[in-house]
């Protein structure tokens, strides 16, 4: 059903921290006018848990009058079913193409809760569901057997898999085949996911760069791999920036510093200062000097 580059676009706040639409709407359509292949609201990098169920879907609904035939997809992510459930029927109503949702934020559910919580939210919204799997930063392993037993709903259409261990894209592909489309949501493991079989990329950095990280992904699919990794090692150091307890600021401060958009985040999150943020502007600093050109994936 999807494949591609879906970036897990920010949130934008004034300086009140009111959502900032006029902002979100320029750098949605930045990221759309590069080429990518959707937009992923209220994520970890959106700072979904830390808006109100109704900013979520303002955010929402300004991404579907920017995206235009390209999917939306709400992600859902809040302590209790019930919530999340409530979240999925109203997003459905706003317009959502789809749900990305992560199985629990606070209480690290087992196997049976996981299934239940993800038939809860699939059941209440009636759309297709990328099924989140981040056992490091969630606590929660959406395993390969959890898969399988949801296998039988086919709303259940896709996974963000994000364990940091490649070896479970394969698993997924020996067990369950071509069952599920299958995206890697880790940036710095998306070239080794891609070329695996990973048929799309639920990326971070590309909130900055859309036009490499598109790239990357036309050039390994038309099996360019060369050229394609020679991208990826320069993008490497950016990168591993998404890989971080301070992703969120992280990457906010590296959009601010290439695109000139506002790096503001929403507390208890405070913008990075001291050494943390003149690694990232070093590595943005870097980066932009060597930045490569980029060939057509004709």
């Amino acid at each position: 059903m999807w494949t591609g580059v879906l970036p897990a676009v920010t949130a934008k706040f004034k300086e009140d921290d009111t959502l900032d639409h006029k902002e979100m709407e320029r750098c949605f359509a930045f990221q759309l006018e590069a080429g990518v292949d959707g937009l992923i609201v209220n994520g970890s990098l959106g700072e979904g848990p830390m808006l109100s169920h109704d900013e979520r879907l303002d955010v929402l609904k300004l991404a579907r009058t920017v995206a235009g035939k390209k999917p939306v997809l709400m992600t859902i992510a809040d302590s209790a079913t019930r919530d999340m459930a409530e979240l999925g029927r109203r997003s459905a109503q706003a317009g959502a193409d789809g749900l990305m949702v992560v199985p629990s934020l606070v209480y690290h559910t087992n196997p049976k809760e996981t299934v239940a919580t993800l038939r809860a939210v699939a059941e209440a919204a009636d759309l297709p569901v990328m099924i989140y799997s981040n056992r490091l930063a969630y606590r929660v392993d959406v395993t390969v057997d959890v898969m399988e037993e949801l296998a039988s709903d086919k709303r259940f259409v896709a996974i963000k898999e994000s364990s940091d261990d490649i070896r479970r894209t394969l698993e997924i592909f020996h067990r369950l085949g071509d069952r599920y489309d299958v995206f890697t949501g880790v940036d710095n493991l998306a070239f080794e996911a891609l070329t695996v079989g990973a048929v799309g990329w639920v990326a971070g950095l590309v909130i900055a760069f859309p036009h490499e990280t598109v790239a990357i992904y036309q050039l390994i699919k038309a099996k360019r791999y060369d050229e394609a990794l020679a991208i990826y090692r320069w993008f490497r150091p950016l990168l591993d920036l998404d890989v971080s307890t301070y992703l969120v600021q992280n990457l906010k401060l590296v959009e601010a510093l290439v695109i000139g958009t506002t790096e503001r985040v929403r507390a208890p999150r405070l913008p990075l200062e001291g050494e943390q943020r003149a690694m990232v502007e070093r590595i943005v600093r870097e980066s932009l000097a060597t930045r490569p050109t980029l060939a057509k994936a004709a």
